[in-house]
């Protein structure tokens, strides 16, 4: 590789090589294997972690959501439904253990994270589905949980940011649940692949184009898109919550995420868009880096921002 990367980041680069989604099974089992190699995040205050089956959507299974809570704050609280990222085909619930924490814990929000069904089993539109699930839930149970529904936002990273911008769409389409804020980092958002980033970047570190037609063509199943589940599709981006986009200058992603952040502002929508000069796809969990502990700032002032007013 001959890209500029963070001087943080240019060890590591190399070593860190995007899933194999040809073979979904071992690419779960990698990413399991990355995660549980992460440092933690040690909370300042105490956070209350548990599990909970929510109904899921008619006709489907219940969801399993894992609930971040911070010990000390007062109610209601807001809160975050925030899906995992992993390509749409990996990732469970511990994948997101240390950024739900670090959320929960340093925003003051309770964190809301489903176990979505994975493709290929469950092609698009099971996954968001169940998401949308664990967003109904949180706002029908506010009162239990010790949530204010004035203050309920969807964030994620990657798939996760897809799934997170498919739910504020939906949210909108439907007359459903209000969404105050969504919260996209280095968002999967245009299953066509056409911008000059997802063109060019076939070596880098995390995700690459290979990684993104695997990915993309496990979740669509061979249907068509439509903007619920590439957000990029969408064609109105009209009365859509405010939203903060981040994008990675190394990440075949990049273009799509800038391009859609463009899109939401032109429309009439509160757009706040970060580009982190030197970092790759997922470079965030490398959190001793500059543009790391950048992104990881960035975050908890947008979130803070947008969810204590």
């Amino acid at each position: 590789m001959t890209h500029d990367f963070d001087p943080d980041l240019a060890d590591a680069a190399p070593r860190l090589r995007p899933l194999d989604y040809a073979d979904p099974v071992s690419a779960r089992a990698a990413l399991r294997a990355v995660m549980a190699r992460q440092p933690r995040h040690e909370p300042v205050s105490e956070v209350l972690v548990r599990d909970q089956t929510v109904p899921g959507p008619v006709g489907a299974p219940g969801v399993v959501v894992r609930l971040h809570r911070p010990a000390a704050r007062v109610d209601p609280l807001p809160a975050l439904v925030f899906p995992h990222w992993g390509g749409f085909v990996t990732g469970d619930l511990d994948t997101v253990d240390t950024a739900a924490t670090r959320i929960a814990d340093l925003v003051g929000a309770v964190v809301v994270s489903p176990d979505y069904r994975l493709a290929p089993e469950h092609p698009y539109p099971a996954g968001l589905e169940d998401c949308y699930a664990a967003l109904e839930w949180t706002v029908a149970e506010a009162a239990a949980l010790g949530v204010d529904t004035d203050r309920v936002a969807v964030g994620g990273f990657s798939a996760g940011g897809a799934l997170a911008a498919g739910l504020a769409l939906l949210a909108r389409d439907r007359s459903g649940p209000r969404v105050c804020f969504q919260y996209l980092l280095f968002p999967q958002l245009d299953d066509r692949l056409t911008t000059p980033s997802a063109r060019s970047f076939v070596d880098t570190p995390m995700l690459d184009r290979r990684s993104l037609e695997l990915s993309w063509g496990h979740y669509l199943g061979g249907a068509a898109a439509s903007g619920h589940a590439a957000p990029a599709r969408a064609e109105d981006l009209s009365g859509l919550p405010p939203a903060f986009v981040g994008v990675c200058e190394y990440d075949p992603l990049r273009d799509e995420g800038i391009d859609y952040a463009h899109r939401l502002a032109a429309s009439g929508v509160e757009t706040e868009l970060a580009h982190y000069s030197g970092a790759f796809h997922g470079s965030i969990g490398l959190a001793h880096a500059a543009s790391s502990r950048r992104m990881i700032a960035d975050q908890v002032t947008a979130l803070r921002r947008a969810l204590h007013p």
